[in-house]
This record gives structure tokens, C-alpha cells and sequence, in this order.
């Protein structure tokens, strides 16, 4: 069905928060407040997400030091992207019932707290803790930076804002591991959180001082029974998921993986139905209506396919450049250093782009690097591969996943009605979650799965590593090639009346 809920009429459904000002009359005042918030959130965003791939070149280091398995430092970023994965639903009833100041100071002292427990953390219990408290914040900042600037931003300039978004999505998880392996190289693990840590707090006390109210909240239930759901839901996928991988890796599993994936499985048939239920009274956890609108619906499914190319990609390389190519932490985050870059200039660009042109070539062009790249590590990495190939075929997919995920974001949060837009802007986020795990673990699994291969064979270790790592790139291509072919139905969605206007310049 592709009833465009545009044109579909929600009866009884409870509104979103909606702009606490006519958008239609916007003084000089109100259009200043809306860029310095927007700004805020921007700046605090890329913060609390680079923590989201910031581990991954740590966790040897962390093995080594806090004197723990692979598999039980591997928790210290499942850990977060599980918490993720469980907040984020919650997320819509909070940018529906709070005050846009209120979400906002919630997110940046979770996450500020999160960050100064992990730089004093003396062992790995305490750490984890510490990795969900930030998880928490972050979780409740992504949301909350989307619905606002869908909020506030006109469908004639959204690309742009939204290419500004994108560099905080997609660009902080990329340079994480740069960023991890230049501090790793000269100074202890804890300054990957000392660091961030004042860079948290200036944006805490920047944002209590200028962060104003933008929307009126409205008073809606929060249904329990849908918040245990959604947590044994998305939680039983990414903890059965990333046990898939582990024990492709060989570690030993406290319950076969397939058992917690069984459990989210049931967990969000039950969910799904609970939503729609609910949807009649109007007050579901996350409106699933949103999947009405067909728009909506291809570009999430494309959302998934780059989001496991994306964190697919970030898990194996690194393991491939220090396990085949034997080079060091700093160098592995310095190759990875020009894609991040890369996609961060171009992110804005595309957004342009989009505003005057729409999507359709933006994500066909994108789609088909994407895939190229991936073909191309799946045809050409192996244990004799120059080192420039590195950066040079990393540079190639930024540029893909750049045009991909601003005509994304813009053109699927864009084609919902208002009231939806936190509901459609949690949906995304928590798809790009679970997306997020499912790339790790297909890839991880499959990398696993050819190492194991090729020792059987009698390979060496780094001809077998090698060989899984082509494995893994190969299943990726593969699954790139339907993002190609969705791409060719997503459209810009049209300006409805009532829309915002541009803010002042």
C-alpha cells in the first residue's frame, strides 16, 4: 500500500510537537534563535555520535590493559549501540511531551556524565556503564536534531540543512577510528574520553545559556507495554546479532546467538502489532503509519543498505590494514582520515544540489559508487595490495555514501506530515541502529567464515585473513546492488502549504 499520508487524513492521532511560532511570520529574532539552535544541535551531535566508532581501533589496547577477552571488550561498543537501539524509540514520546531546552539538557548531561565516568573508569564493568550512560545521550540527541530542523528549516532549504546533518551521521562515525588511532598513538585510552570530555561540557553550558524552546509540547501517554517491546525487540536483534559474529570469530557464546534474534524476532511482530493498535487511538510509541508514504518507506530501505555498508566497512578495514598489511594504529586512521574528510566537504554540497535538482540523480550517482566500491575491495584487497589502494577506493565509497544519505534523510523525513516527523525521524534513526549491527555481524561472520576457511585449507594466517576480508567486501556489493535499484523510485517530496519558510540569511 502507498497511500501518501500527506493527503491521509490522522484522525484522533496525537500531534507532534509542533513550532512554538507561526513559521509563516517569522521576525529577524525568531529566524536568529532557529539558526543559533539548529547550530547547537549540529556541534553537539557530532560529538556524542564520533563516540560511536571511536572504540574500534581501541579495543586491542583495552584487551592489553583492562586484561579482558576480545570478545568481552567487543561489549564497549555492542553495548552502545544496544543502548542506542533501545532508547531511540523512546525518543519520539520525548520530543512530543518535553520542551525542545528540556530534551536537549537531558541528552548533552547523559552524555557529559557517560564521558567523565569512562576517563576515570578503573576497570571494564565500570567502563561499559559508562559507554551506556553516553549511549543514552546520544541516542536522545539524533532524533532530537532531525525533528528540530524538519521543524524549523523550509522544504526549499532542507537539502542544505540536512547536508549539514549528514556530516554528523555519517561523517563522525567514519573518522572515529582516525581520530582513535592518533590519540592511541601518543597517549592512554582514557584520553579518547578526556578530550571529549570539556568539548561536552562547553556544549552543555552553550546550549543551557542559548538553546531556546522552539516547539509547544503536548501532552500524550506513554504505553509501557511498547517501550518493553521495543527494548526486548531491537535489543534481542543486535545482542543475537553480534553474538552471530562472535561466534563466527570463535568465542564462546553464554546462549546461541540465534536464540536472542528468535527472541527480537517475536519481540517486534508483537511490537509492530501493538503500534497499529495503538495508532487508532491515536498514541503508538512510534506511528508505523509513516510507512504509508511511499517515499518514505524506499528511502529508509536504502537508509539500511548504506548504513551495514557503512559500519560494515569500518569494522573490516581496520582489521585488514593491521592484520594483513601489518600497518600500526595511526597509520590505519590516517588512511581511513581523507574518506572522512572527503564525505564532510561534500556532504553540504550534495545538499545544494538536492534542493535545486532533487534526488534521483543524486542517489543513482551515489548507489553506483557505493557498489563500485565495494566490488572493487572485494576483487582487489588481499595480502599483496598496495597500501594507496587503501584511501583511494575508501575515498570512492565516502563520495558514494556523501550522495547517498543527505537525499535520504531529506527526501524520507520530508514526504511526512509534521506531526510525524518524530515518529519518521526515531524510525530512522533506529533502523540506521539495527542497520548498524547487521552490518558488523554479516560482515564479521563472513570474515570469520573465510579465515576458518582458508586455515582449513592450509593457508597462512594472513592469506586466510585476506580471504575473509574479500568475502565479507563481496556479500556488501552484493546487497549494494539493490540500493541502486531503489534508487531510480525515490523522489523530492513536494512543498505543501503551511510549510516553513526560509530562515533569514
Amino acid at each position: 500500500m502507498t497511500t501518501d499520508t500527506r493527503s491521509t487524513p490522522l484522525a484522533g492521532a496525537a500531534t507532534a510537537s509542533t513550532p512554538a511560532h507561526d513559521p509563516a511570520a517569522l521576525s529577524k529574532d525568531d529566524a536568529a534563535r532557529n539558526r543559533v539552535v539548529i547550530g547547537l544541535l549540529i556541534v553537539s551531535a557530532f560529538v556524542v555520535i564520533l563516540n560511536e566508532t571511536i572504540m574500534s581501533v581501541a579495543l586491542p589496547t583495552l584487551i592489553i590493559d583492562l586484561k579482558v577477552s576480545a570478545a568481552t571488550a567487543q561489549w564497549l561498543t555492542t553495548g552502545f549501540l544496544l543502548t542506542m537501539a533501545v532508547v531511540i524509540p523512546i525518543t519520539g514520546f520525548l520530543l512530543q511531551r518535553l520542551h525542545t531546552r528540556q530534551v536537549f539538557l537531558m541528552a548533552m548531561t547523559l552524555f557529559s556524565v557517560g564521558t567523565l565516568i569512562a576517563a576515570i573508569a578503573p576497570g571494564f564493568s565500570i567502563l561499559l556503564i559508562a559507554r551506556v550512560v553516553q549511549a543514552c545521550g546520544t541516542a536522545i540527541m539524533l532524533p532530537l536534531l532531525m525533528t528540530t530542523a524538519m521543524t524549523l528549516v523550509p522544504p526549499a532549504a532542507r537539502g542544505r540543512t540536512m547536508g549539514n546533518i549528514s556530516i554528523v551521521i555519517s561523517v563522525a562515525p567514519a573518522i572515529g577510528p582516525t581520530i582513535s588511532g592518533i590519540i592511541l598513538s601518543a597517549l592512554s585510552w582514557r584520553f579518547m574520553f578526556i578530550i571529549v570530555l570539556p568539548i561536552a561540557i562547553a556544549a552543555l553550558i552553550l546550549g543551557a545559556v542559548k538553546m531556546k524552546n522552539v516547539t509547544e509540547p503536548r501532552k500524550v501517554p506513554l504505553d509501557v507495554l511498547s517501550v518493553i517491546l521495543s527494548a526486548f525487540a531491537f535489543a534481542g536483534l543486535l545482542y543475537g546479532l553480534s553474538g552471530v559474529g562472535e561466534a563466527a570469530a570463535g568465542s564462546a557464546q553464554p546462549v546461541p546467538p540465534l536464540v536472542p534474534v528468535a527472541v527480537g524476532v517475536v519481540a517486534l511482530a508483537l511490537f509492530i502489532l501493538r503500534q497499529t493498535r495503538l495508532a487508532r487511538g491515536g498514541s503508538p510509541l512510534l506511528d508505523l503509519r509513516t510507512f504509508l508514504t511511499k517515499n518514505f518507506s524506499i528511502s529508509i530501505a536504502m537508509i539500511a543498505v548504506s548504513s551495514i555498508a557503512l559500519f560494515g566497512t569500518l569494522i573490516i578495514l581496520p582489521i585488514y590494514m593491521q592484520t594483513v598489511l601489518h600497518l600500526p594504529t595511526l597509520e590505519t586512521g590516517l588512511l581511513l582520515l581523507p574518506g572522512g574528510i572527503v564525505m564532510g566537504v561534500l556532504s553540504p554540497v550534495v545538499g545544494r544540489l538536492f534542493d535545486r535538482f532533487g534526488p534521483t540523480a543524486l542517489l543513482i550517482t551515489g548507489s553506483v559508487l557505493v557498489s563500485g566500491a565495494l566490488w572493487t575491495m572485494a576483487l582487489a584487497l588481499h595480502a599483496d595490495t598496495p597500501v594507496y589502494m587503501i584511501p583511494v577506493v575508501h575515498v570512492i565509497l565516502s563520495i558514494g555514501l556523501a550522495m547517498t544519505f543527505t537525499p535520504l534523510f531529506t527526501s524520507s523525513l520530508g514526504s511526512l506530515k509534521p506531526e510525524l516527523y518524530s515518529h519518521g525521524s526515531a524510525i530512522l534513526n533506529t533502523v540506521q541502529q539495527v542497520m548498524a549491527g547487521v552490518g558488523t555481524a554479516l560482515f564479521v561472520t563472513l570474515l570469520s567464515t573465510g579465515i576458518a576457511s582458508g586455515l582449513s585449507d592450509g593457508a597462512n594466517e594472513v592469506d586466510a585473513t585476506a580471504a575473509g576480508v574479500q568475502m565479507a567486501f563481496f556479500a556488501g556489493a552484493i546487497v549494494s546492488l539493490l540500493s541502486i535499484a531503489a534508487a531510480f523510485f525515490v523522489r523530492k517530496p513536494p512543498v505543501v502549504e503551511g510549510a516553513p519558510v526560509p530562515m533569514a540569511h
